[in-house]
């Protein structure tokens, strides 16, 4: 089910479905660079402002699931207009600032994103742009990335599946909302 917060900013409204936390596991596999599968875990929130934040951590995983080293971590601002266009200015760890513009479909939530600009560090690894898209499928997120660099056209490269996860916050708010429980739990399902 999707929320939309009391306090969410009314132009983000088509983009509630993206709010909050979430985690899960993908691959990433590009040429010239270590194929792996990967954890992830990213954050879309707000203040109250025209523009969701986004915060994404993500790490190499063993054969086992275990974190290995981090991959990549990325941050950025989220913004949508009255005829649903998305613009969205991202960094990355790498060197890497983009600028995203893209689409909210019509009557399903689902965004397209491609790079209109990029600027990289004299430390990034080459990059020219790439394309985005976005899903919340089944109550998950999922997403895929495609990659171009001068060498390589654009392909895909990376893409994940996302669960939504709870914060120790949300769940001491979640406990003192329910307020006093019986004690022996059963009444209450009655």
């Amino acid at each position: 089910m999707i929320e939309i917060p009391s306090d969410l900013h009314p132009d983000l409204v088509p983009l509630a479905f993206l709010l909050g936390n979430w985690a899960g596991a993908g691959v990433s596999d590009f040429p010239g660079a270590e194929k792996c599968n990967f954890g992830q875990e990213v954050t879309f929130s707000h203040d109250g402002r025209d523009f969701l934040e986004y915060t994404s951590h993500s790490w190499v995983l063993d054969s086992e699931g275990n974190k290995v080293r981090p991959l990549e971590t990325e941050t950025g601002y989220w913004r949508i207009d009255k005829d649903r266009k998305v613009e969205v200015v991202m960094a990355r760890d790498q060197g890497v600032i983009e600028i995203w513009y893209g689409e909210l479909a019509d009557k399903k939530p689902q965004i397209d994103l491609v790079t209109d600009a990029v600027a990289r560090t004299a430390a990034s690894g080459p990059y020219s742009g790439g394309k985005r898209l976005y899903g919340y499928v089944n109550s998950d997120l999922m997403w895929v990335g495609e990659k171009a660099t001068p060498e390589v056209e654009l392909r895909p490269y990376m893409s994940a599946h996302l669960k939504k996860t709870v914060t120790p916050q949300e769940v001491e708010a979640m406990a003192k909302s329910l307020g006093d429980l019986p004690d022996d739990g059963i009444a209450f399902f009655k």
